[in-house]
């Protein structure tokens, strides 16, 4: 099945001069280039659904981020699910932000028209750079590929090419399939279209991270059945150490528990190391009484270390 390209999107980065975002230009690997030693790279990546419907999106949001960006562990790349508009703007104000990552969706609003919440990308300015001198790996053309979908889901995939080897490209791609039971049928298509992505002329493979909503047993084969690593399996096993990412500690009373809905898929990359990231609680101030506390988002995060 081939993959439709919905619209192309860019990156941007913060000029502190005038004090706005401004795009960056992106690049195609190119045709012919001085042959160089092929070194390995190694990125770190987290994934994190950011749950729009839950009460005070844009201050739990704010928490999230701020310990995703913790100096100490700070990824190279970072995925995120059910951004809202607000939550845009406020990832686009945020100084550890502006200082230090390329970000798409800061051009316009045009991929949060129509929808509830949409999927952004931010990579580390210290491991990324638009021109192909030095060590640092180059962003290419930045899209959002349509898929099958009941909800008009879409896949933000952008191409990473290597300074040693810059024919080739790494293909990373943020995905949040579509909800529920009654969209297996779906989830199964945008599987094959996603996987497709990595084979296609030129890309030398890369993975797919985000929200999988693997709700179903028949979730948890899609990924063998279309030539896909499950990063998690690889490094923890099938019974191996638990990785539920969704409806932990939490009572239910639609018969769902525990799940591991997010996911990291690969083809051609390797994984280190991989880790939940649990979260913390957000205050909800009740004037006159006592404030209660809800989890940042009804999804734990992934962190996967991974070589290029």
């Amino acid at each position: 099945m081939a993959a439709s390209r919905l619209c192309q999107r860019t990156f941007s980065a913060f000029k502190p001069s005038n004090r706005l975002w401004a795009p960056v230009s992106s690049r195609c690997a190119p045709n012919q280039v001085t042959q160089q030693l092929a070194l390995t790279s190694r990125f770190s990546l987290i994934t994190q659904n950011f749950d729009a419907f839950s009460s005070r999106p844009v201050a739990r949001a704010n928490l999230l981020l701020g310990g995703i960006l913790e100096e100490s562990k700070r990824p190279d790349i970072i995925f995120l699910q059910e951004v809202t508009s607000d939550v845009r703007t406020s990832i686009l104000g945020n100084p550890k932000v502006r200082e230090a990552f390329l970000v798409t969706d800061a051009e316009d609003q045009t991929s949060f028209e129509g929808v509830p919440f949409a999927n952004m990308r931010l990579l580390s300015s210290k491991r990324f750079a638009f021109d192909l001198e030095g060590e640092k790996f180059m962003p290419g053309p930045v899209s959002r590929v349509k898929l099958p979908s009941k909800y008009g889901r879409c896949a933000l995939s952008v191409d990473i090419i290597p300074p040693s080897t810059p024919i080739t490209t790494c293909r990373l791609v943020n995905v949040h399939l579509d909800s529920l039971g009654g969209t297996l049928p779906y989830r199964t298509e945008q599987m094959e279209t996603l996987a497709n992505l990595l084979r296609e002329p030129g890309c030398g493979g890369g993975l797919i991270a985000g929200d999988f909503n693997a709700i179903s047993p028949e979730d948890h084969t899609l990924l063998d059945k279309n030539g896909l690593v499950d990063a998690w399996v690889a490094l923890h096993g099938k019974k191996g150490l638990d990785g539920a990412t969704w409806g932990v500690g939490v009572e239910r009373h639609d018969g769902l528990g525990p799940g591991r809905l997010d996911k990291v898929a690969m083809s051609g990359v390797d994984a280190k190391d991989m880790e939940i990231v649990r979260l913390g609680l957000s205050e909800v101030p009740k004037p006159g009484e006592d404030s209660d506390y809800i989890p940042c988002s009804d999804h734990y995060g992934l962190r996967l270390s991974f070589t290029v």
